[in-house]
This record gives structure tokens, C-alpha cells and sequence, in this order.
């Protein structure tokens, strides 16, 4: 019976090592279970704030796009007024051209 006593005793050992071995597990895993979770919750506010600012790029950049389009409408409108300009001074000039050259053939302009 002491035989079995002895045994009982090693088998309770054991198991008393085992248990003791999971628990240690056990706590490793807890352990590295709440740094994933700090990690996590710290990524995901690193999320947030990357999400707030990419909001704030993108209204600015949609403000700086409409500016843009209404300058190239500006300038565009500017550019065919300006051609107008151009085209009426051309006209302008012909013009007068063609009335200075009547002018000389006209006897009392002559100079001699």
C-alpha cells in the first residue's frame, strides 16, 4: 500500500506541475492578449485621428479644386474678351489705314 501511496503521491505531483505549468500559460497569454489589446485600442485612435485629418485634406483640397475651376473660368472668359480687344484694335487699325490712305489721294493733302 505504501507502494501505491508513493505513486499516488508522484501522479499528484505531476498533476499539481501541470496545473501549475497551464496556469503560468495562462497568465503569458493574458498578458500578451492585453498588450494586442492596447495595441488595438491605440490603433485604432491613431485610425481616428489619421481619419479626421484626411477629412480636413479633403475640404480643403475640394475648396482649392472649385477655386481653380472658377479662376480657369475667369481666365478663360478674360483671354476671349481680350482676343475681342485684339480683334477690334485689328479692325481699328485697318481702318484708319484705309481712310489715312484715302486721305493722300485726296488733292489738298498732296504736300509737294
Amino acid at each position: 500500500m505504501t507502494q501505491q501511496g508513493a505513486a499516488l503521491q508522484g501522479y499528484n505531483n505531476e498533476l499539481v506541475k501541470c496545473i501549475e505549468d497551464l496556469c503560468m500559460q495562462k497568465e503569458d497569454l493574458n498578458k500578451q492578449i492585453q498588450q494586442a489589446e492596447e495595441e488595438k485600442n491605440r490603433l485604432q485612435h491613431e485610425i481616428q485621428v489619421l481619419s479626421e485629418q484626411l477629412e480636413c485634406v479633403c475640404e480643403n483640397l475640394a475648396q482649392k479644386v472649385a477655386s481653380r475651376n472658377e479662376l480657369d473660368k475667369i481666365l478663360a472668359e478674360t483671354e476671349a474678351a481680350y482676343m475681342k480687344i485684339l480683334e477690334s484694335s485689328r479692325t481699328l487699325v485697318n481702318v484708319l489705314k484705309k481712310e489715312v490712305g484715302s486721305l493722300k489721294h485726296m488733292p489738298d493733302l498732296k504736300t509737294n
